[in-house]
């Protein structure tokens, strides 16, 4: 059955994990169909911007159980270590691949985001959260560390004493905490519209200058020295300066209208 919904509309991709009846609980089908779904948006030009979310009662109860079962019974030298996606494995890549489209990728979590699910949703630009969202690194439970790319992720918007005591403890945070450390960008009542909302305006704006921002902050947040950092701004100013994108914000500024960008 189908796992992961696409639909592209007005240049924004609405990506819907489609497993409501198990929570949207990740098995070996969910891990395939996410990585299609984000390798088919990849090289889409038109595209401007992702509302990531989840149906049902959850945006994503994690790794499903069944693939614990799976793991502990198999070879785990065979099923984790193969790099088969560049530098990564299946379960880092299904996560990774999120972070590595070229535009703002906008999380909205409901219920519980625990786990694989949590990991998701840190690939994400922009993650907004119900007030009564729950959030876990929760793969201390099982006795495991977390292993799908979110220590990747972490370091650049997460505190290591954040990271540490939730990969200790495997905890659960509501939404509201999750604020406070930063694990989530913004609480809204509605998370999916106001991710809706947020993606609609990311789109107004000039595609190139969005792609190009998207860039400029990896290599900012990635650790490049300043050196990298400046040239990395002025080579990406240099190829917005006049061109037809940034040309169209400024006539549309200047004749007060919303800009057209075909």
């Amino acid at each position: 059955m189908a796992r992961v919904s696409v639909e592209i509309k007005d240049h924004i991709a609405y990506v819907t994990l489609t497993r409501g009846d198990k929570m949207n609980g990740v098995d070996q089908d969910m891990g395939e169909a996410l990585i299609a779904a984000a390798h088919g948006l990849q090289d889409n030009e038109s595209l401007r911007a992702v509302v990531l979310s989840g149906e049902g009662r959850a945006f994503c109860a994690g790794l499903d159980v069944a693939s614990f079962g799976k793991l502990a019974g198999g070879n785990a030298e065979d099923i984790v270590m193969p790099r088969t996606y560049g530098n990564a494995n299946m379960y880092q890549e299904l996560v990774l691949a999120w972070r590595r489209l070229p535009v703002p990728v906008i999380a909205a979590l409901h219920g519980v985001a625990y786990g694989a699910g949590f990991q998701l949703c840190s690939a994400a630009d922009i993650r907004i959260a119900h007030p009564e969202t729950k959030l876990s690194i929760m793969e201390m439970k099982w006795g495991l560390v977390p292993d799908m790319g979110g220590m990747a992720l972490w370091p650049a918007y997460l505190r290591s004493d954040v990271i540490r005591q939730l990969s200790y403890t495997a905890e659960q945070v509501d939404a509201q905490q999750g604020l406070v450390w930063g694990l989530v960008t913004e609480l809204s009542d509605t998370p999916l519209e106001r991710a809706t909302e947020l993606a609609e305006v990311i789109a107004s704006k000039s595609p190139s200058a969005i792609r190009a921002a998207k860039r400029l902050i990896e290599v900012a947040e990635n650790g490049a020295d300043e050196d990298t950092v400046l040239l990395a701004e002025s080579r990406e100013q240099t190829d917005l300066i006049g061109k037809p994108h940034q040309m169209e914000v400024i006539m549309a500024n200047m004749q007060k209208r919303a800009p057209n960008f075909g």
